[in-house]
């Protein structure tokens, strides 16, 4: 007989969040506990109604540090809390509204909140985002990426004083190779007033080997520096089990708050996060019915795509697939369409195989090109001037690509994470959206099964004749023997 997997309560009983976006908006002023300045801001960036993640998440974190940041609810040391809702739901701003109140009533400047996620595109757009709730308030935020020389990312961190190093942030939003060479590197970059560590992609942080840069920042929250007589108050030390003596000194509790659209239920991977009590809060569960009974085949459904999204897939073969690309885009019109590829290689291939046939707005957008390329070329993308965006995975994750119509999967990907991670950068908060995917035939049957075992069913075969591809072989011709030049 087949085990049944043991599930911890936090992740057996999660509170639920609810999946349809639009028909569940809560009004910005019925969330309890939001400062009015933040009230503000967020009426000024046209923000009238939160997300239901939103509404969920942001009132546990503030609650959790009702008492000020400098201790628990009740002395007691607050929950880690985990968020597992799909893309384009709202997950930045339900922490980055919560850790920017909190930290209003800070009077000296400290690493109080650390934001981590994994690639550079992601840590800017949070940075910015950071950056027009803290406007005005005097809270300090640093963006770490690489981007920058290392000696000058270390004069943005700290400043050497006569008395010693002293934070120039309060706030830092950082990719993880980059933050460990600073906690290595760096003299008097200091995690030892760490309040919030914020991990986004969460599930990505845990596979991608980057355990050990979690590691590291926790070993550096908890390192007792050699201050003088009176901060050994506030000395952290590594949480224990609570005793009298446990308890006389306050201190500043960590808590961690995990986001991510495909948070991993394997207990093993969880626990090497070491969470203490967590709470999830997820929208990967099970829909009531009319009747009130609930349809119980969800609760296999690992993953929730957004609600507006239609899937399609066409079965074709190799030579095929730049035709069937191009019959999408001048046949059937299709714009704004984001377009990906397995391998940096293909994308670029393909990028010139396009261009070379002409006729079609066309990008490219992989981590061959320099940041601030990419940038410009998301810019009119977005602006519309760009109709096919071809891209490698580098953009499937968490990127708020705006106005995103269609999603070609050229390259069937192979692992349903990846899937749908690129299918979730269309139909974003609530707007509708489709996705088609290539398939190889000898590829369908494993590609179809892999959509099930996730709970995928509603993906439509969507044929294309070979007769419609016809009038443009001659002309594909043409452009291949012109790709053949430029390759040479």
């Amino acid at each position: 007989p087949q085990v049944q997997p043991f599930l911890p309560q936090w992740l057996a009983q999660p509170k639920r969040v609810q999946k349809r976006i639009r028909e569940n908006l809560c009004p910005v002023r019925d969330v309890p506990g939001i400062h009015p300045c933040l009230l503000k801001k967020l009426q000024k960036n046209g923000i009238e109604s939160f997300f239901p993640v939103q509404a969920e998440v942001i009132p546990a974190i503030l609650q959790s540090a009702s008492s000020g940041y400098l201790m628990g609810r009740g002395g007691y040391r607050p929950k880690d809390i985990c968020v597992s809702a799909p893309t384009g739901s709202g997950k930045t701003l339900s922490f980055i509204i919560p850790i920017v109140q909190v930290l209003l009533d800070r009077v000296v400047c400290h690493v109080r909140a650390l934001v981590v996620l994994p690639t550079k595109e992601l840590a800017q757009q949070v940075s910015k985002v950071f950056n027009v709730y803290t406007d005005g308030t005097g809270l300090k935020v640093v963006l770490i990426t690489g981007q920058k020389s290392f000696a000058k990312e270390q004069e943005m961190l700290v400043q050497k004083k006569v008395t010693g190093y002293c934070s120039l942030a309060d706030i830092v939003v950082a990719t993880p190779g980059r933050l460990t060479d600073h906690i290595n590197q760096t003299p008097g970059f200091s995690l030892a007033q760490l309040r919030f560590l914020v991990v986004d992609e969460a599930d990505r942080m845990i596979d991608d080997m980057h355990q050990n840069c979690l590691n590291q920042i926790v070993k550096a929250a908890f390192q007792v520096e050699n201050y003088s007589g009176s901060n050994m108050l506030f000395q952290r030390t590594k949480p224990g089990p609570l005793t009298a003596a446990s308890s006389c000194s306050p201190q500043i509790p960590l808590q961690k708050l995990l986001f991510s659209a495909t948070l991993t239920q394997d207990p093993e991977k969880l626990q090497q996060l070491d969470l203490f009590q967590p709470r999830l809060f997820t929208s990967v569960y099970s829909e009531k019915n009319t009747d009130g009974t609930e349809t119980e085949q969800d609760t296999n459904k690992k993953y929730t795509l957004p609600e507006g999204l239609s899937q399609c897939y066409v079965p074709c073969d190799l030579n095929s697939k730049p035709l069937l690309l191009l019959y999408f885009m001048l046949k059937m019109k299709f714009t704004r369409v984001l377009c990906f590829t397995n391998s940096r290689e293909a994308s670029h291939r393909l990028f010139l195989l396009v261009q070379a046939f002409g006729g079609v707005t066309v990008a490219e957008f992989s981590s061959r090109l320099p940041p601030n390329e990419r940038k410009r070329t998301m810019k009119e993308f977005e602006q519309g001037k760009i109709q096919l965006l071809i891209s490698t995975d580098a953009t499937a994750r968490g990127i708020d690509v705006k106005g995103v119509n269609y999603v070609i999967n050229y390259d069937a990907p192979q692992f349903i994470r990846t899937y749908v991670h690129r299918v979730g950068r269309t139909a974003r908060a609530g707007e509708a959206g489709v996705a088609f995917s290539l398939v190889l035939r000898i590829q369908e049957r494993r590609f179809l099964r892999m959509l099930r075992d996730a709970g995928i069913m509603d993906i439509k075969k969507h044929p294309v004749k070979g007769n419609s591809l016809k009038p443009l072989v001659q002309q594909y011709e043409g452009a291949l023997c012109k790709l053949e030049k430029t390759v040479k």
